[in-house]
């Protein structure tokens, strides 16, 4: 309530400021004035299609229209200025108000997730939130734009076929062709390579050797994934979830990437609080989310720089943050950086992060990103506790 009663004052002291410079008439037209330009842009927000909310920052509602009163299955005459985390609990807005101010650092932040909804229908709402803050008034806020992607989710997979897939399948077709043969060509010869191995005499030479395989074997390992990634993005598979330490799938991840990090001059620093709980995920489904947000982050600090992947556990998530020191993301490219096909750089498909998006979708998860130029980013995944899931599938079965 208090976000409300500073929004009127300052509103209405403004105005006070202003009324000894003004007679009756010029008082009355500027009132007046005033009246028609606040009902003409509230006449827009009413009447577009995406619901837009505003609430400050302990969560207490300023502002929402019509389509978010229908998406949310809310009045907002009845809930104004009360919280909305007590109307809405199952929407977990908890990690939207923990943002920071934009301005204070000069950091752009964007928190962006799907949820399922049953009421007061059913229906996938895509919800993106950003720190605001309101001019001439001295109070912070979150804007929240809620969007139904319903239809956009039944339509998906034919949508790609009728645009772009059939290019995309003509690439990984050619990639699978070309690629596919002499990989197999090449593991079946390492692994008698490997073979021949065990009959050398020489410890120390066998040793060597059989490591030198082994990274080989690796490398191709790594380029079959490759081909893997171009099938996923136009055949995308639902996650066959299992319990799973994430910290594991990231250190082999990382493992395969070992070599990249010496090369392009990279300090990796992994940080991991003691107990972090298990996920259900999909083991290899998960891999090729950290695979592509390292790469990521590879590419974006050509000259070198540094790593930080940091894990956190709150009640809900066990949250894997991966920041790096590189060029940032500009604004322009943020609210587009999960489009398919949309790419800065010279050699990118425009798919890493679409499938590291839909990926987090199907396990559940959300993604937050930040960013600054030329001073680096920030993805943020979160993942579902394992004991939160068994929590909610118990509650659905009664």
């Amino acid at each position: 309530m208090e976000g409300l009663k500073a929004v009127v004052s300052g509103f209405f002291d403004r105005v006070a400021s202003r009324l000894d410079k003004l007679d009756k008439k010029s008082l009355h037209s500027y009132i007046s004035r005033l009246a028609q330009e606040r009902g003409f842009l509230e006449t827009i927000f009413q009447n577009i299609q995406e619901g837009i909310m505003v609430v400050d920052g302990e969560g207490l509602l300023i502002y929402a229209n019509r389509s978010a009163e229908t998406l949310a299955g809310f009045s907002y005459e009845k809930i104004r200025g009360r919280s909305v985390l007590r109307y809405l609990r199952d929407w977990e807005w908890e990690h939207l108000l923990e943002m920071p101010e934009s301005s204070n650092d000069g950091w752009a932040r964007m928190v962006t997730r799907e949820i399922e909804i049953s009421y007061p229908e059913h229906r996938v709402v895509a919800v993106s939130g950003r720190p605001i803050e309101v001019e001439g008034v001295g109070i912070s806020g979150i804007l929240i734009i809620l969007r139904d992607v319903t239809k956009e989710r039944q339509d998906e997979a034919s949508a790609l076929e009728s645009e772009r897939s059939d290019a995309v399948k003509l690439l990984a077709a050619g990639v699978a062709h070309e690629i596919g043969n002499p990989l197999n060509a090449l593991n079946i010869h390492l692994q008698l390579l490997a073979r021949e191995l065990r009959e050398v005499d020489q410890e120390p030479l066998r040793e060597s050797l059989s490591e030198l395989v082994s990274i080989a074997r690796t490398e191709v390992e790594r380029l079959d994934a490759t081909i893997t990634q171009f099938l996923r993005a136009i055949r995308p598979t639902k996650p066959v979830l299992a319990v799973e330490h994430p910290t594991e799938v990231l250190h082999e991840t990382l493992k395969l990437l070992k070599t990249e990090f010496e090369n392009r001059r990279i300090a990796v620093s992994v940080d991991v609080p003691a107990n972090v709980p298990t996920v259900h995920l999909d083991r290899s489904q998960i891999k090729q989310v950290f695979f592509n947000l390292v790469k990521n982050a590879l590419e974006a600090m050509p000259d070198g720089g540094r790593l930080n992947i940091v894990f956190s556990v709150d009640d809900t998530y066990v949250n894997i943050a991966f920041c790096d020191s590189g060029a940032g993301i500009s604004e322009l490219n943020m609210r587009r950086i999960f489009e398919p096909y949309h790419t800065t750089k010279k050699e990118g498909s425009g798919l890493g992060l679409m499938i590291v998006k839909r990926i987090i979708d199907d396990h559940g998860g959300e993604i937050e990103i930040s960013s600054k130029l030329h001073e680096g980013s920030c993805f943020k995944i979160r993942l579902p506790r394992s004991e939160r899931r068994v929590r909610m599938l118990k509650k659905g079965a009664v």
